[in-house]
C-alpha cells in the first residue's frame, strides 16, 4: 500500500499479514483522489474515514494537508496500526476512533466536508448506509459522501445519488446532501 501524492507522495506502508481487511487498490485510489482534487481544496477539508481498515484513505487526505481526518475502525489491529502510523508521520490530525463505523455514525453531531466508507462488500445492510449518513446530517451543504462497493450493488435509484464511478472490481458511489 502507498501513498499516492501529497508530502508523503511514494511512502510504502506495510500493514503486515494479519490484516484482513481489503485496501483501496492503488488505480481506484488514484482516480478517486483526481475526481476530488478538481472539487476540493484539500487544506481546507474535515474528512470522516469509516470503516479504515488499513488507513489507505486517511493518510492519503492527512498526506494532502486536510485540516482534520476522524478514523473509524472497529478492529484493534487495524486501528493501532493507522494510530501507530499517523504518529511515526506526523500526522496529528488524524484521530482514530476504535468503535463500530454503524454506531458511530447514529452518535455522531460533528460534519463534514467528504465522508468516505469502505465497509467490507458482504457487509449486511451496506445498501442502508447512504440513507444512514444523510439522515444523520453528517455532511456539510457542499460535501460528499463516498461509498466503496462491489458491482453487485447498485444505487442508481437513490434519490441523493450523484454519480458513480467503476474501476476494476472497486466501485465509488457518490452522493450529496439535500
Amino acid at each position: 500500500m502507498r501513498i499516492i501524492s501529497g508530502t508523503y507522495k511514494g511512502k510504502t506502508l506495510y500493514p503486515g499479514k494479519n490484516f484482513t481487511s481489503r485496501p483501496t487498490t492503488d488505480f481506484a485510489k488514484e482516480g478517486l483522489f483526481n475526481i476530488l482534487a478538481n472539487r476540493y481544496y484539500f487544506p481546507e477539508l474535515e474528512v470522516l474515514d469509516l470503516f479504515s481498515g488499513t488507513g489507505s484513505i486517511s493518510f492519503e487526505f492527512a498526506s494532502r494537508e486536510c485540516i482534520s481526518i476522524e478514523a473509524v475502525e472497529l478492529n484493534f489491529n487495524h486501528a493501532n496500526f493507522i494510530q501507530n502510523t499517523a504518529k511515526a508521520l506526523k500526522f496529528t490530525q488524524i484521530k482514530v476512533y476504535r468503535i463500530n463505523a454503524i454506531q458511530f455514525i447514529k452518535t455522531c453531531s460533528s460534519t463534514f466536508d467528504v465522508i468516505f466508507a469502505d465497509p467490507p462488500y458482504d457487509l449486511v445492510g451496506i445498501e442502508n448506509i447512504p440513507t444512514l449518513i444523510l439522515d444523520h446530517n453528517l455532511l456539510k451543504p457542499e460535501g460528499v459522501f463516498i461509498l466503496e462497493h462491489s458491482k453487485k450493488i447498485s444505487f442508481a435509484n437513490h434519490p441523493r445519488l450523484k454519480e458513480h464511478r467503476s474501476y476494476g472490481s472497486v466501485n465509488f458511489s457518490f452522493f450529496a446532501p439535500a
